[in-house]
């Protein structure tokens, strides 16, 4: 297991190069530059910050001093938030981020994993029918879409929730953007259940258990809820990809102080390092919950192996 661990530590290593150089080089061949505003800066201004950020220099040498920055854990300053480095960002935006992404990955996984097992044994029923028929309709309509809807129904229209602001992670708060995460995440892992149970409930260890006069319960969550739960807890590892890269337009429309809206915002004034920084963070938080969701999926099923 050890030696399998860090081997995967290793093989994230090129992957994590690849997206830092696509991420790089298309930053900076986007229309634009960081300090193109309104007001356009006296050209002497404009080339003593160019000189004082390094961008005078050819591109590839640019390219390698940020790597060079990188390997000695050097993000660099933010352009727009001047009194602060990028990590200094990034360290005061994550635990909203992470706070956002915990919940909306729980309560998919608790609302989506019942909803797919009441499917899965009422089969061809009008619940089975109605289930999958919302979940449909969660896949097909984006977060972005839905996140401002709640925002205008229940907090404008109806006044019951903030329609934004964080409030220190108030309850109040949370609930529409954790709604918003993880209504895609519900109707993906409750169509997943549905088809893994349905296949688990036709195995031949679950007629014997029948066969021996368990109730159709006992038979369910004793014998066939952890097998069906495999394809879901390899799914998790996108899952929470999917919820990290959502969260980003997410805390945007609410106001949440995460890097989700340090990365917009980065993006929105070409903020170089902070849009790096955001990147590399987020490219190396995935890689890494990506592993641990596979050294989960051996421990839920004794017959993965993953020593040599």
């Amino acid at each position: 297991m050890l030696s399998y661990t860090l081997k995967r530590l290793l093989q994230a290593i090129p992957t994590l190069l690849i997206v830092i150089t696509l991420s790089f080089f298309l930053m900076r061949v986007a229309p634009g530059g960081p300090f193109d505003g309104e007001r356009r800066l006296p050209p002497e201004i404009e080339q003593n910050l160019r000189a004082a950020y390094h961008l005078d220099e050819p591109l590839p040498m640019q390219y390698i001093r940020y790597l060079g920055d990188l390997v000695q854990g050097d993000l660099g300053p933010s352009f727009k938030y001047k009194d602060f480095d990028v990590s200094e960002l990034i360290s005061q935006g994550f635990p909203a981020s992470l706070e956002l992404g915990m919940w909306a990955i729980l309560a998919a996984l608790l609302i989506g994993v019942p909803l797919g097992v009441i499917a899965a044994i009422r089969r061809n029923s009008t619940a089975d029918y109605v289930v999958m028929s919302t979940a449909l309709a969660g896949i097909a309509v984006p977060n972005f879409v839905i996140a401002p809807l709640l925002a205008l129904v229940f907090g404008v229209l109806l006044g019951w929730l903030p329609a934004g602001g964080w409030n220190g992670g108030a309850w109040q708060n949370l609930l529409l953007p954790v709604v918003a995460l993880s209504i895609q995440q519900i109707a993906y892992i409750a169509r997943m259940m549905r088809a893994s149970m349905i296949e688990v409930l036709g195995s031949h260890y679950i007629r014997t258990a029948r066969a021996k006069g368990l109730s159709e319960w006992k038979v369910i969550l004793r014998h066939a809820l952890r097998p069906a739960m495999l394809p879901v807890v390899s799914y998790l590892g996108p899952a929470i990809a999917g919820i990290i890269t959502g969260s980003m337009v997410i805390e945007q429309i609410f106001g949440i102080p995460g890097i989700g809206r340090y990365f917009v915002q980065g993006a929105l004034n070409r903020d170089y390092t902070l849009v790096m920084g955001t990147v590399v963070f987020y490219g190396a938080l995935i890689l890494l919950l990506n592993l641990i969701v596979d050294l989960l999926y051996s421990m839920l099923d004794p017959q993965i192996r993953y020593d040599d």
